[in-house]
């Protein structure tokens, strides 16, 4: 029987500017460049690494990373997952899209092709959910689609991806979505000033209330994005989130303590938003992936009947507010905070930092200071409301 861990994280201190939700200056043009390949991992080879890799072995505990990207018989490695993937995929921006994650609302489809899943909770006390998607051609459509919170299109806008969304939380939203910094395609409701409805469309759901029928329409998107003069391709800043480790290697993280059950909000009832449907993950050594289970079950895509699954999962700590009568939520996802990385059957405790702006992502480190490496593949942030850390744990 493994012995479950509790983790009470302390409060890191989060600037006011993250608090209000207001943005930060601009990002850093150095960054990209400056990625830190030495960390606690251990290195794992199992053939020749790639010659589109930097080595930088100096030491036994240092990790080879993916850093300059370089096109090989048309492909590329992915910002997102680290993977190869068509040129044309991982050199565009990638789209957000608000998705439902109340039982009422399920499955979803398409989420299982998104390469980041970002995990918040909303008022009620549930949680929703962010789909990053990179390769999406091959889709028809993905959804439910749901509303906007700002503190996810902060989030998004530190991926430079297009926000997609269905309705919002109107006073806390509608001056940050408008604005020419946020490329969104918005359904036409109240508080848009350019929506994008070719973009949108209904499925009939029997039994399903109406805002869980709402869906993105992939076809449409493209449309709406043309039409709106929006850019496809990445700045020439721009700040990748996550440091992976280069191909045919592995983090292995040996002295850090095992974690095969991950729970973000424990296993009973609470407020702090995971405390509804108590949502966990499950590692499987065979193929190093942590699978989803939320309510009791698996967790599903309705395209594919898969369940959700991916390398990396974080927990992200962040202060939160109530804001009004109604339960709307603020969250500091600027400034810093404690984190811990599942990655490999491991946890890796450390912190995050968004110090440079709105257009630059939180990066991740050890207890250290160094920056910690991801796994390739795909990885699944969960804000926790710190305030309510002392649900999550892992065993």
């Amino acid at each position: 029987m493994m012995k479950r861990k509790r983790i009470i994280l302390a409060a890191a201190s989060v600037m006011a500017a993250a608090l209000t939700l207001t943005a930060c200056g601009k990002k850093q043009e150095t960054m990209v460049e400056e990625t830190v390949a030495s960390t606690e991992a251990q290195i794992v080879e199992t053939e020749t690494q790639s010659e589109t890799e930097t080595e930088t072995e100096t030491e036994t505990t240092t990790v080879p990373v993916i850093e300059e990207r370089s096109t090989v018989d048309g492909k590329m490695q992915s910002y997102l997952t680290g993977e190869w993937k068509d040129e044309e995929v991982v050199t565009r921006r990638p789209i957000a899209v608000m998705i439902p994650n109340n039982s009422q609302a399920m499955p979803q489809y398409g989420i299982s092709q998104a390469s980041v899943i970002y995990e918040a909770p909303v008022e009620g006390r549930i949680t929703r959910l962010m789909a990053i998607f990179e390769d999406f051609d091959d889709l028809d459509h993905i959804g439910p689609v749901r509303s906007s919170r700002d503190y996810f299109v902060y989030t998004a806008m530190g991926y430079e991806a297009v926000y997609c969304n269905w309705g919002l939380a109107r006073p806390y939203v509608e001056e940050l979505i408008n604005r020419d910094t946020v490329q969104n395609i918005s359904a036409g409701v109240e508080g848009i000033y350019k929506p994008a409805d070719e973009a949108y469309g209904r499925i009939k759901r029997p039994g399903y209330k109406l805002e869980f029928t709402g869906y993105l329409f992939i076809d449409g998107l493209k449309d709406a994005v043309e039409r709106l003069k929006y850019d496809w391709e990445y700045d020439d800043d721009y700040v990748p989130q996550f440091t992976f480790a280069a191909e045919d290697y592995r983090a292995e993280y040996k002295d850090a303590e095992d974690a095969i059950i991950v729970r973000p909000g424990g296993t009973g009832a609470n407020s702090g938003g995971y405390g509804a449907y108590n949502p966990y993950f499950e590692y499987n050594k065979e193929d190093q992936l942590y699978y989803r289970y939320q309510d009791g079950k698996k967790q599903i895509d309705e395209m594919n009947n898969e369940q959700l699954a991916v390398s990396n999962v974080v927990f992200q700590y962040c202060h939160g507010e109530v804001r009004d009568a109604k339960d709307y939520l603020a969250f500091g996802v600027h400034g810093e905070g404690d984190a811990i990385v599942f990655t490999g059957g491991k946890a890796i405790k450390g912190t995050w930092s968004r110090m440079e702006g709105d257009g630059v992502p939180p990066k991740f480190y050890d207890e250290d200071g160094n920056e910690i490496i991801f796994n390739q593949g795909k990885t699944w942030i969960c804000n926790i409301w710190k305030e309510f850390s002392e649900f999550a744990e892992y065993e």
